[in-house]
């Protein structure tokens, strides 16, 4: 996969793309991560990226010409999504990350910035994503997120594969709880059922778990699972 970000802060990306499971990613040649500065398309000597809004108002917004020209000096892919990472667009989740791996072959993400981008520079993007109902500084951090969430489902970014099947949100249901040694810490005692060897009990233990902690956690989730079993 490749995928290529739109960003004026490219230095943001040095420190994750150089460390850990991303890092062990792009070595392997499973994905491919380019940085454009929309900066480096500009045309004027000072090389503006950002104007006042029409009409008036707080702050300043991402101009539109030096965005078109980043994405538009990309060499496209046939399989591929420019998402805006915005907080208008649809909550990111799992579904929308197993989407993006397994659908797609060229990801190409823009951050915005300031108090966001020039209102066509939507109609660039096949996509808007959010990290949430909350405002961030700058598109950067959600648009790693994704980024991370995506790689991470590639095939053979995973040791094990079988991992990704038991994680939270592929069933509607949270994770149940993990432990590992000491058997007891500070008065803490992993459960005797994980302890006991009894294959059948455990994978019991964890469903109910998995069921009970939605439900008291996430109350949504825990309805939909519902309805879905039902069905």
């Amino acid at each position: 996969m490749r995928i290529d970000i739109i960003t004026l802060f490219p230095d943001f990306f040095s420190s994750p793309l150089d460390s850990g499971l991303i890092a062990r990613a792009l070595r392997n040649q499973l994905a491919e991560v380019n940085l454009v500065n929309p900066r480096d398309f500009t045309e004027d000597k000072h090389h503006r990226v950002d104007d006042e809004p029409y009409g008036g108002g707080v702050g300043m917004l991402l101009k539109p010409e030096p965005i078109y020209a980043a994405v538009e000096s990309l060499k496209m892919l046939p399989k591929k999504e420019i998402i805006l990472m915005s907080p208008q667009g649809e909550p990111l989740n799992q579904n929308i990350l197993k989407d993006l791996a397994i659908n797609y072959e060229h990801l190409i993400i823009i951050c915005g910035h300031y108090e966001g981008v020039d209102e066509r520079v939507r109609h660039l993007a096949t996509r808007e994503i959010s990290l949430g109902d909350f405002v961030l500084t700058c598109g950067e951090i959600p648009a790693l997120a994704l980024l991370n969430g995506t790689i991470r489902l590639l095939p053979g970014c995973v040791g094990k594969k079988e991992s990704l099947k038991r994680e939270s949100f592929e069933t509607e249901l949270l994770d149940y709880p993990q432990y590992t040694r000491p058997p007891v810490f500070r008065g803490l005692e992993v459960p005797s059922v994980l302890r006991s060897g009894n294959h059948q009990a455990i994978k019991e233990w964890r469903e109910n778990q998995q069921i009970e902690r939605t439900r008291d956690r996430r109350r949504d989730l825990w309805e939909k699972w519902q309805q879905n079993r039902q069905s």
